[in-house]
């Protein structure tokens, strides 16, 4: 936990009577149904309108440098709002962060829908806005639903079923919301479309209302001087934070050096697509089977396999023969980093202070969204350089290497 502070100085947490009502039990399959729903609605707008405003760009004539940009945006608005959201979920809960979620994801939504009244710099404009106003509504809503996820769990086992279902919410935002975003602009065209996403956080405001109303801490400490930045020093933390981020560029590799190594193989796009599905499904079936086995996972042996897998199978990702191959390493790469976020969750809940878990998911969600936002470039100078095959073993070596600093996080879970 976090060390001792000097001097502190206690006051009261915002909220009415409701909030400090009697925690319950995350086991719940109302509660735990009510979360996923309400990171549904969010989530599936923003990964709709990903879709749609890049496509509305080339539909106008802009160049993939504009599309880029305004890709790169989903991912930059989180890493400069996720620690004010993180702190707003720790100071009010869940009801009223959820509720500001929703509004500035119906906001950008609503934006984008009023960029297809205009045209040239001003349309540009108005998506680049939609698309920072969808990504900072997305994860504040993801943050302020993990935070309850945590605190609503009565035990590590039980905090890894709780997250291991809520996993699957993100992969089935990533259907959802595409998929009926493409349907509607085929059909009806890209008013449509963004009419369709505007209506899915409504789903977001409904479920939140299943949702007991939870003490965001009781008490919070304040002392002079603190910043976000000590929580930092909390044992285990900053390793927690590493190994986590190793894992994360494992996704942003697989998403960037498959489709260029299957095009330097001759594969068709379809086949390059039926690859990437298959990791993706992988990835939504363990997380549907970590809640009947979490009673008997241990989460720092869990994070070591998951990065040892993960090491050999980018290793023989460029050795694979055939289509097949790459598709059976995908479910093997979909195992490995499917079983990370739930243990990486439970763990963070553990080593952190229920008064500033907000706070340490900002920290994993700005590490996550920078990485998402930096490394492609770096993946696509280097893939120039030296080919996606290399870039499949440096990775992967690094994961692979990295599981040492997992195993030193055994002292701090015990703790």
């Amino acid at each position: 936990m976090v060390p001792p502070e000097p001097e502190p100085v206690t006051v009261a947490v915002p909220g009415s009577a409701a909030d400090v009502a009697r925690r319950p039990a995350a086991s719940s399959g109302r509660v735990i149904a009510a979360l996923v729903a309400g990171q549904l609605g969010v989530h599936s707008a923003m990964a709709g309108l990903r879709l749609a405003a890049p496509l509305q760009l080339l539909h106008q004539g802009r160049s993939a440098w504009a599309v880029g940009l305004l890709l790169a945006l989903f991912a930059a608005a989180p890493v400069c709002f996720a620690l004010p959201a993180g702190r707003l979920a720790d100071r009010l809960g869940y009801h009223r962060p959820v509720y500001l979620a929703v509004a500035v994801t119906a906001t950008g939504c609503v934006l984008a829908l009023l960029s297809t009244l205009l045209a040239g710099p001003a349309q540009f404009a108005l998506l680049c806005v939609a698309a920072m106003a969808t990504g900072a509504g997305a994860n504040t809503g993801m943050l302020t639903i993990q935070r309850t996820a945590g605190l609503s769990a009565r035990d590590a086992t039980e905090r890894v079923r709780v997250f291991s279902w809520l996993g699957v919410a993100p992969s089935f935002s990533n259907v959802i919301g595409p998929v009926a975003t493409g349907f509607m602009i085929d059909g009806f065209g890209f008013p449509a479309a963004y009419a369709l996403l505007l209506l899915m956080p409504l789903a977001t405001l409904v479920s939140a209302r299943q949702v007991p109303r939870i003490a965001p801490a009781g008490v919070a400490r304040v002392v002079a001087g603190r910043t976000a930045w000590d929580l930092l020093r909390a044992p285990g933390l900053p390793r927690l934070l590493v190994v986590n981020w190793l894992l994360s560029m494992c996704w942003d590799v697989h998403t960037f050096a498959v489709p260029v190594l299957g095009h330097e193989r001759g594969f068709s796009a379809s086949t390059i697509g039926l690859i990437l599905g298959t990791f993706t499904l992988s990835v939504t079936g363990v997380r549907l089977l970590i809640p009947w086995l979490a009673h008997r996972l241990s989460e720092v042996t869990v994070l070591r396999l998951a990065m040892a897998g993960t090491g050999i199978v980018f290793a023989l990702y460029p050795l694979a023969p055939n289509p097949w191959a790459m598709g059976a390493l995908a479910v093997l790469l979909g195992i490995t980093l499917g079983s990370v976020q739930p243990m990486v969750m439970s763990m963070l809940h553990h080593l952190t202070p229920d008064q500033r878990h907000g706070e340490a998911l900002a920290f994993r969600s700005m590490a996550i969204n920078m990485s998402s936002t930096l490394m492609p470039l770096l993946f696509g100078a280097t893939g120039t350089l030296v080919g996606a095959a290399v870039l499949f073993w440096v990775v992967g070596g690094a994961v692979g290497a990295g599981s040492w600093v997992a195993r030193r996080l055994e002292g701090a879970a015990a703790g």
